[in-house]
Protein backbone atom coordinates (compact mmCIF):
# COMPACT_ATOMS: atom_id res chain seq x y z
CA UNK A 1 0.00 0.00 0.00
CA UNK A 2 1.24 3.09 -0.90
CA UNK A 3 1.61 6.64 1.70
CA UNK A 4 1.27 10.12 0.13
CA UNK A 5 4.11 12.63 1.50
CA UNK A 6 1.24 15.19 2.18
CA UNK A 7 -0.18 14.78 5.70
CA UNK A 8 -0.92 17.11 9.03
CA UNK A 9 -0.99 15.64 12.96
CA UNK A 10 -1.70 17.83 15.82
CA UNK A 11 -2.16 16.94 19.53
CA UNK A 12 -2.19 19.09 22.86
CA UNK A 13 -0.56 18.61 25.95
CA UNK A 14 -2.94 19.97 29.20
CA UNK A 15 0.11 20.47 31.69
CA UNK A 16 -0.45 22.25 35.17
CA UNK A 17 -0.45 26.08 34.25
CA UNK A 18 0.49 25.62 30.44
CA UNK A 19 -1.05 23.96 27.26
CA UNK A 20 1.69 22.80 25.29
CA UNK A 21 0.06 22.48 20.99
CA UNK A 22 2.36 20.04 19.24
CA UNK A 23 2.06 20.30 14.94
CA UNK A 24 3.06 18.26 12.17
CA UNK A 25 2.16 19.43 8.38
CA UNK A 26 4.07 17.62 5.71
CA UNK A 27 4.76 18.02 1.72
CA UNK A 28 6.42 16.36 -0.65
CA UNK A 29 9.95 16.44 -0.87
CA UNK A 30 12.95 13.68 -2.13
CA UNK A 31 14.63 13.32 1.05
CA UNK A 32 13.54 14.59 4.46
CA UNK A 33 13.22 18.37 4.92
CA UNK A 34 12.99 19.27 8.95
CA UNK A 35 12.27 22.23 10.06
CA UNK A 36 11.65 22.96 13.68
CA UNK A 37 10.03 26.17 15.99
CA UNK A 38 10.43 25.66 19.79
CA UNK A 39 10.67 27.63 22.58
CA UNK A 40 14.12 27.66 23.26
CA UNK A 41 13.57 26.07 26.76
CA UNK A 42 12.70 23.23 24.88
CA UNK A 43 15.86 23.26 22.83
CA UNK A 44 18.02 20.98 24.66
CA UNK A 45 15.66 17.95 23.29
CA UNK A 46 15.51 18.93 19.93
CA UNK A 47 17.86 16.19 18.89
CA UNK A 48 15.50 13.75 20.47
CA UNK A 49 12.49 14.96 18.92
CA UNK A 50 13.97 15.16 15.24
CA UNK A 51 15.18 11.43 15.33
CA UNK A 52 11.95 10.09 16.81
CA UNK A 53 10.38 12.32 13.71
CA UNK A 54 12.49 11.00 10.93
CA UNK A 55 12.16 7.49 12.33
CA UNK A 56 8.60 7.69 11.56
CA UNK A 57 7.97 9.85 8.38
CA UNK A 58 11.16 9.11 6.32
CA UNK A 59 10.52 11.58 4.08
CA UNK A 60 9.00 14.71 3.04
CA UNK A 61 9.20 18.39 3.92
CA UNK A 62 8.02 18.48 7.11
CA UNK A 63 7.27 21.38 9.64
CA UNK A 64 7.35 20.49 13.35
CA UNK A 65 5.75 23.34 15.63
CA UNK A 66 6.10 23.26 19.35
CA UNK A 67 3.74 26.19 21.00
CA UNK A 68 3.43 27.24 24.73
CA UNK A 69 0.20 28.62 25.92
CA UNK A 70 0.39 29.82 29.86
CA UNK A 71 -2.99 28.91 31.39
CA UNK A 72 -1.72 29.25 34.62
CA UNK A 73 -0.47 32.28 37.34
CA UNK A 74 3.04 30.87 36.45
CA UNK A 75 5.11 33.11 34.90
CA UNK A 76 9.11 33.77 34.54
CA UNK A 77 8.30 37.02 33.51
CA UNK A 78 8.68 39.09 36.64
CA UNK A 79 8.87 43.46 36.43
CA UNK A 80 12.71 44.76 36.31
CA UNK A 81 11.71 47.48 39.57
CA UNK A 82 15.58 49.30 39.19
CA UNK A 83 15.21 50.10 35.38
CA UNK A 84 11.41 51.53 35.96
CA UNK A 85 12.56 53.39 38.61
CA UNK A 86 15.24 54.88 36.43
CA UNK A 87 12.96 55.95 33.58
CA UNK A 88 10.46 57.61 35.88
CA UNK A 89 13.17 59.93 37.30
CA UNK A 90 14.37 60.69 33.79
CA UNK A 91 11.12 61.38 32.54
CA UNK A 92 10.68 64.03 35.45
CA UNK A 93 13.71 65.69 34.02
CA UNK A 94 12.12 66.00 30.77
CA UNK A 95 9.89 69.32 30.75
CA UNK A 96 6.82 67.97 28.74
CA UNK A 97 6.40 64.95 30.54
CA UNK A 98 7.89 66.09 34.18
CA UNK A 99 4.48 67.43 35.22
CA UNK A 100 2.57 64.15 34.66
CA UNK A 101 1.36 61.87 37.66
CA UNK A 102 3.14 58.89 38.71
CA UNK A 103 0.54 56.73 37.14
CA UNK A 104 1.24 58.25 33.64
CA UNK A 105 4.84 58.24 34.09
CA UNK A 106 4.52 54.37 35.12
CA UNK A 107 2.37 53.40 32.07
CA UNK A 108 5.20 55.40 29.60
CA UNK A 109 7.98 53.60 31.22
CA UNK A 110 6.89 50.61 30.99
CA UNK A 111 6.41 50.48 27.70
CA UNK A 112 10.17 51.43 27.62
CA UNK A 113 13.15 48.40 26.80
CA UNK A 114 14.23 46.78 29.58
CA UNK A 115 10.92 46.84 31.69
CA UNK A 116 10.64 42.78 32.07
CA UNK A 117 13.02 40.45 32.62
CA UNK A 118 12.59 36.62 32.23
CA UNK A 119 14.46 33.94 33.88
CA UNK A 120 15.11 30.73 32.05
CA UNK A 121 12.45 28.39 33.27
CA UNK A 122 14.21 24.41 33.68
CA UNK A 123 11.81 21.95 32.29
CA UNK A 124 11.29 18.70 34.39
CA UNK A 125 11.92 15.31 33.28
CA UNK A 126 7.94 15.09 33.57
CA UNK A 127 7.34 17.46 31.19
CA UNK A 128 9.50 16.11 28.62
CA UNK A 129 7.97 13.04 28.56
CA UNK A 130 4.33 14.77 28.24
CA UNK A 131 5.74 16.02 25.00
CA UNK A 132 7.40 13.15 23.87
CA UNK A 133 3.60 11.16 24.53
CA UNK A 134 2.03 14.24 22.88
CA UNK A 135 4.57 13.86 20.07
CA UNK A 136 3.84 10.55 19.31
CA UNK A 137 0.03 11.13 18.95
CA UNK A 138 0.64 13.80 16.66
CA UNK A 139 2.54 10.95 14.67
CA UNK A 140 0.00 9.04 14.52
CA UNK A 141 -2.49 11.47 13.17
CA UNK A 142 -0.32 12.71 10.09
CA UNK A 143 0.45 8.89 9.08
CA UNK A 144 -3.08 7.99 9.63
CA UNK A 145 -3.46 11.70 7.08
CA UNK A 146 -0.85 10.27 4.91
CA UNK A 147 -2.67 6.58 4.61
CA UNK A 148 -5.94 7.93 4.15
CA UNK A 149 -3.84 10.35 1.00
CA UNK A 150 -2.09 6.83 -0.29
CA UNK A 151 -4.93 5.32 -1.20
CA UNK A 152 -6.87 8.04 -3.23
CA UNK A 153 -3.70 8.40 -5.22
CA UNK A 154 -3.66 4.23 -5.82
CA UNK A 155 -7.49 4.52 -6.52
CA UNK A 156 -5.95 6.94 -9.65
CA UNK A 157 -2.90 5.09 -10.21
CA UNK A 158 -4.74 2.15 -10.35
CA UNK A 159 -7.46 4.05 -13.22
CA UNK A 160 -4.49 5.30 -15.23
CA UNK A 161 -2.58 2.04 -15.80
CA UNK A 162 -6.12 0.23 -16.87
CA UNK A 163 -6.26 2.96 -19.19
CA UNK A 164 -2.35 2.30 -20.62
CA UNK A 165 -3.14 -1.17 -20.60
CA UNK A 166 -6.50 -0.59 -22.17
CA UNK A 167 -4.50 1.84 -24.91
CA UNK A 168 -1.75 -0.62 -25.83
CA UNK A 169 -4.18 -3.31 -26.59
CA UNK A 170 -5.88 -1.32 -28.99
CA UNK A 171 -2.53 -0.57 -30.51
CA UNK A 172 -1.77 -4.08 -31.00
CA UNK A 173 -5.03 -4.57 -32.86
CA UNK A 174 -3.73 -1.86 -35.26
CA UNK A 175 -0.14 -2.92 -35.63
CA UNK A 176 -1.17 -5.50 -38.44
CA UNK A 177 -3.29 -2.55 -40.43
CA UNK A 178 -0.07 -0.41 -39.99
CA UNK A 179 2.21 -3.05 -41.76
CA UNK A 180 0.03 -3.31 -44.48
CA UNK A 181 -0.16 0.54 -44.72
CA UNK A 182 3.66 -0.04 -44.66
CA UNK A 183 3.55 -2.60 -47.51
CA UNK A 184 0.77 -0.27 -49.69
CA UNK A 185 3.34 2.86 -49.51
CA UNK A 186 6.10 1.10 -50.73
CA UNK A 187 4.19 -0.82 -53.09
CA UNK A 188 2.90 2.33 -54.34
CA UNK A 189 6.36 4.37 -54.42
CA UNK A 190 7.50 1.64 -56.83
CA UNK A 191 4.67 2.10 -59.58
CA UNK A 192 4.82 5.51 -59.25
CA UNK A 193 8.70 5.37 -60.73
CA UNK A 194 7.27 2.63 -63.09
CA UNK A 195 10.65 0.86 -62.76
CA UNK A 196 10.73 -2.95 -63.37
CA UNK A 197 11.86 -4.18 -59.78
CA UNK A 198 13.65 -7.58 -59.42
CA UNK A 199 11.32 -8.98 -56.91
CA UNK A 200 13.76 -10.48 -54.45
CA UNK A 201 14.99 -7.07 -54.05
CA UNK A 202 11.70 -5.44 -53.13
CA UNK A 203 11.37 -8.41 -50.74
CA UNK A 204 14.90 -7.44 -48.98
CA UNK A 205 13.56 -4.02 -49.03
CA UNK A 206 10.09 -4.83 -47.54
CA UNK A 207 11.72 -6.93 -44.69
CA UNK A 208 14.54 -3.98 -43.53
CA UNK A 209 11.41 -1.80 -43.34
CA UNK A 210 9.06 -3.84 -41.65
CA UNK A 211 12.31 -4.71 -38.95
CA UNK A 212 13.09 -1.10 -38.74
CA UNK A 213 9.40 -0.57 -37.99
CA UNK A 214 9.06 -3.44 -35.78
CA UNK A 215 7.27 -2.81 -32.29
CA UNK A 216 7.04 -6.25 -31.25
CA UNK A 217 9.43 -5.68 -28.61
CA UNK A 218 8.46 -2.50 -27.39
CA UNK A 219 5.12 -3.69 -26.69
CA UNK A 220 6.05 -6.71 -24.50
CA UNK A 221 8.39 -4.51 -22.61
CA UNK A 222 5.48 -1.97 -22.11
CA UNK A 223 2.82 -4.65 -21.17
CA UNK A 224 5.72 -6.10 -18.51
CA UNK A 225 6.46 -2.87 -17.12
CA UNK A 226 2.27 -1.85 -16.72
CA UNK A 227 2.40 -5.12 -14.52
CA UNK A 228 5.27 -4.42 -12.94
CA UNK A 229 3.62 -0.83 -11.97
CA UNK A 230 0.48 -2.63 -10.81
CA UNK A 231 2.62 -5.31 -8.74
CA UNK A 232 5.20 -2.74 -6.98
CA UNK A 233 1.75 -0.77 -6.48
CA UNK A 234 0.20 -3.62 -3.99
CA UNK A 235 3.57 -4.38 -2.03
CA UNK A 236 3.38 -4.17 1.57
CA UNK A 237 5.77 -0.64 1.33
CA UNK A 238 5.50 2.48 0.15
CA UNK A 239 8.08 3.14 -2.41
CA UNK A 240 7.61 6.22 -4.34
CA UNK A 241 11.21 6.34 -6.08
CA UNK A 242 10.76 2.60 -7.21
CA UNK A 243 7.21 3.88 -8.77
CA UNK A 244 9.05 6.87 -10.80
CA UNK A 245 11.72 4.86 -12.13
CA UNK A 246 9.29 2.25 -13.23
CA UNK A 247 7.12 4.99 -14.89
CA UNK A 248 10.56 6.13 -16.25
CA UNK A 249 10.70 3.07 -18.05
CA UNK A 250 7.07 3.03 -19.52
CA UNK A 251 7.54 6.59 -21.00
CA UNK A 252 10.85 5.08 -22.59
CA UNK A 253 8.88 2.29 -24.13
CA UNK A 254 6.01 4.39 -25.42
CA UNK A 255 8.15 7.33 -26.65
CA UNK A 256 9.93 4.23 -29.15
CA UNK A 257 6.42 3.08 -30.21
CA UNK A 258 5.81 6.88 -31.63
CA UNK A 259 8.86 6.87 -33.16
CA UNK A 260 8.47 3.89 -35.17
CA UNK A 261 4.98 3.89 -35.54
CA UNK A 262 4.64 5.72 -38.70
CA UNK A 263 0.98 5.51 -39.02
CA UNK A 264 -1.80 8.28 -37.47
CA UNK A 265 -3.99 5.88 -35.98
CA UNK A 266 -1.30 4.51 -33.69
CA UNK A 267 0.42 8.17 -33.23
CA UNK A 268 -2.80 9.12 -31.71
CA UNK A 269 -3.19 6.21 -29.28
CA UNK A 270 1.00 7.02 -28.35
CA UNK A 271 -0.31 10.75 -27.35
CA UNK A 272 -3.52 9.47 -25.41
CA UNK A 273 -0.66 7.12 -23.38
CA UNK A 274 2.07 10.10 -22.91
CA UNK A 275 -0.94 12.37 -21.40
CA UNK A 276 -2.19 9.29 -18.68
CA UNK A 277 1.48 8.78 -18.30
CA UNK A 278 2.64 12.60 -17.31
CA UNK A 279 -0.67 12.26 -15.00
CA UNK A 280 0.81 9.67 -13.34
CA UNK A 281 4.18 10.90 -13.35
CA UNK A 282 2.59 14.12 -11.33
CA UNK A 283 0.71 12.47 -8.55
CA UNK A 284 4.11 10.13 -7.89
CA UNK A 285 5.98 13.46 -6.96
CA UNK A 286 3.24 12.72 -3.90
CA UNK A 287 4.42 8.91 -2.93
CA UNK A 288 6.71 8.52 -0.46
Amino acid sequence: MIQSMTGFGKSIVALPGKKITIELKSLNSKNLDLNARMPSQYRERELDLRGKIAKSLSRGKVDFSLYVEITGEATTASVNAAVVKKYIQQLKEIPSTGRADEASLLEIAMRLPDTLKTEREEIDESEFNAIDQGLEEALTEINDFRDAEGKALEKDFVLRIETLQQLLQEVIEIDPQRIDAVKERLQKGIEELKENVDENRFEQELVYYIEKYDITEEKTRLENHLSYFTETLNSSDSNGKKLGFIGQEIGREINTIGSKSNFAPMQKLVVQMKDELEKIKEQLLNVL
